[in-house]
């Protein structure tokens, strides 16, 4: 290969390098040509999977700043740039290689971090941006629907809780003072009348602390 053309190959895979969300190096050894098509359909449309030569991609990964993956540049590599959700990718190599034990994902690049066997196989466990989203989705939908029930509820409902809280009111002043709702017992009411004072010094700071938790 001239130098012109090494050049350019560097540049280009130095560029893929930075441009990824994610890069994946693998050796391929004893695939073949068929199983490295399935392969490349199995990463999805936005990955691509490309055989390259050891020497210029360590000069490449330098480049780019990556010199940490030039000890993972030994036998017949090839790499996953990864464009789109590197999850998508991650469980494409991941199932390939379970079929095809001949391919070893020796390590990579998440967003510019390194990234080793082990959490390669954590990140194929996640579930997929899409699936995410879409379970975003539906949480936001029944809660919108809950709320918008809510407010369709009829009039004439909201009253007749409005007339039926007044009259347990009537029956029991307690509860709109946040009381459980059981009378007091005469001799309780008789002892807090007689020290008014014991009980504005005791209460204050309760609500005082209430407040401050809630806050």
């Amino acid at each position: 290969m001239a130098r012109a053309d090494k050049a350019a190959a560097v540049a280009e895979i130095a560029e893929e390098f930075r441009s990824s969300s994610a890069a994946v190096l693998t050796e391929y050894r004893g695939l073949t040509v068929a199983q490295l098509k399935e392969l490349r359909r199995s990463l999805g449309e936005n990955a691509h999977y490309a055989v390259v030569k050891n020497t210029l991609t360590k000069i490449a990964a330098k480049e780019a700043g990556y010199e940490e993956l030039t000890e993972l540049l030994a036998g017949p590599s090839a790499i996953a740039f990864v464009k789109g959700d590197p999850v998508l990718a991650a469980k494409g190599l991941r199932d390939f290689a379970k079929a095809h034990p001949l391919l070893v994902i020796k390590g990579g690049l998440l967003d510019g971090r390194p990234l080793s066997p082990d959490e390669f196989k954590k990140l194929a466990d996640l579930e997929s941006r899409e699936v995410l989203l879409a379970k975003l989705a539906g949480a936001m939908k029944a809660s919108l629907s809950g709320a918008a029930s809510l407010f369709q509820a009829p009039l004439s409902q909201m009253a007749r809780l409005a007339e039926a809280l007044r009259q347990k009111a009537a029956e029991d002043p307690s509860i709109l003072r946040g009381g459980a709702g059981t009378p007091a017992p005469a001799a309780a009411a008789d002892t807090s009348a007689d020290q008014p004072v014991a009980e504005a010094a005791t209460d204050e700071p309760a609500a005082d602390a209430g407040e401050s938790t809630a806050g």
